[in-house]
């Protein structure tokens, strides 16, 4: 572990930076932990980013479904300096001419008292859609920590092989230095030398390829963090990777998944939601029922007028008329579509499938979840025999690589079996490695899928 580490720390300057955040400094020269990570993928990452958003969103929407149970209040106010009004006057047997100023004030209140129930239905769609957002941004969550460990694993994983890689080209080069000095004194012929060569410069290949996958996919891990290069970073220490990691029974995980999983719980309370909407479209079928209150005043002054028989009148001032002319009215006004060219009808078809829809997305997605517990626990208690496996391989080859070596080094053993018994115990060194790794790969997928990983306090619901 500590070898990797210190290979990820020295092979690697990248730039790590919050722009929105301000805070690039923060990280500069530090070594990155798994949390440390998740942290800072779960505040970039555009799939989080975009769920709080829609949370937002549908907080928005139930407020205004809310206010649908509130009056809607309405005020108007017009007013117009001059108006000329020309028009034929039968009793003067000519034109009038008139010119008047005036000013209106209306103020209108408006209470729907029944709809069929369409705005009941409508805010409890609203509230149920809130809840799915909720839950929605709790799993984008966890899928960006479960997205980042894998990635995290993989970019330690890659360290260690490349850092077994560099020390099987060691081993090689020790052994060429060698067989060099024994092929001076006549110990060695010159075809072992020049098999030395070559498996030397194999191994310098297999290291080149070990420390471009290690770069690779590191980038990728800092790809995913979504940050800018601005400060050196390294990643920490890896936690311990335990070699008998307990699991429940396929049973009880497929319990826990079904009572925990977010996107089940999401997709459970958007199957609500849309059955509500079907209530809503039936109200359209229902006549509409309201209540309006209005009160306002208004006053017109005769400016100048003009006729055969013109007589100017005396009027109050405006600003009395609009003291003294005051009205109000209250009034019911019942509504009833009795026929709308079979809308609604379809309206309450369209909200029935995609109520039904949704229940078989539900009904899919816990099968879904099923399934994919039998899969992982499978493989996970396959990756837990890998590493027995892979431990008794490893001694096996050790045991070998040093009776084969004592052989060869003593001419009892040819150059062919010394090269065999190198690749084997590299190759058990790079499968035990990759079998640890896996197993931690291998039990985040299992939290991942019974929606067990941890999350921040504050993004719990």
């Amino acid at each position: 572990m500590t070898k990797a580490t210190l290979f990820l720390l020295s092979l690697f300057a990248l730039i790590l930076s919050y722009p929105a955040r301000g805070a690039a400094e923060e990280y500069n020269a530090k070594n990155l932990t798994l949390e440390e990570c998740v942290q800072i993928a779960l505040q970039n990452s555009t799939s989080g980013i975009k769920a709080e958003r829609a949370l937002k969103l549908s907080g928005s929407d139930v407020l205004r479904n809310y206010g649908k149970f509130l009056p809607h209040v309405s005020a108007s106010a017009s007013y117009s300096p001059a108006t000329m009004q020309r028009s034929w006057s039968t009793t003067s047997e000519g034109y009038t001419k008139t010119k008047i100023e005036s000013t209106s004030l209306a103020l209108t209140a408006t209470l729907n008292i029944f709809n069929g129930l369409s705005d009941y239905a409508s805010l409890k769609a609203a509230l149920s859609a809130k809840k799915s957002a909720r839950h929605t941004l709790a799993r984008a969550y966890e899928t960006i920590a479960y997205d980042i460990t894998q990635s995290y694993y993989q970019a330690l994983l890659e360290g260690e092989l490349m850092l077994i890689a560099r020390e099987d080209l060691r081993s090689s080069r020790d052994q060429l230095k060698l067989t060099g000095r024994q092929f001076e004194v006549g110990l060695k012929s010159m075809t072992d030398l020049y098999q030395q060569q070559a498996e030397t410069a194999s191994r310098e290949l297999v290291l080149i390829q070990a420390e471009s996958r290690a770069r690779r996919s590191t980038l990728e891990l800092l790809r995913r963090l979504q940050i800018d290069p601005e400060s050196t970073i390294g990643l920490a220490d890896p936690p311990a990777l335990g070699t008998d990691l307990p699991v429940n029974s396929a049973d009880s995980l497929t319990a826990r998944a079904l009572r925990n999983r977010r996107d089940l719980k999401a997709s459970e309370r958007n199957a609500r939601a849309l059955k509500w909407k079907v209530t809503s479209a039936r109200g359209a079928r229902w006549p509409s029922l309201d209540a309006s209150f209005s009160v306002g005043t208004g006053g017109t002054s005769y400016l100048s007028g003009s006729s055969p028989l013109y007589t100017e009148y005396d009027s109050p001032t405006i600003q009395e008329q609009l003291e003294n002319s005051g009205n109000y009215a209250v009034s019911l006004n019942l509504n009833w579509s009795i026929f709308d060219g079979f809308q609604t009808g379809y309206a309450v078809q369209a909200a029935k499938i995609s109520h039904l829809n949704s229940m078989q997305d539900y009904d899919d997605l816990q099968r879904t979840i099923q399934i994919d517990i039998q899969q992982q626990l499978g493989d996970y208690n396959s990756a837990r025999t890998e590493i027995i496996t892979a431990e008794t391989s490893l001694k096996a080859a050790e045991a070998a690589w040093n009776a084969v070596r004592r052989k060869y080094e003593l001419g009892a053993a040819g150059f062919v079996d010394l090269s065999a018994a190198r690749s084997t115990l590299f190759d058990a060194r790079s499968s035990l490695t990759r079998a640890k790794y896996n197993l931690a790969l291998q039990k985040n997928i299992l939290d991942y899928t019974t929606g067990s990983i941890p999350l921040p306090p504050v993004q719990q619901d």
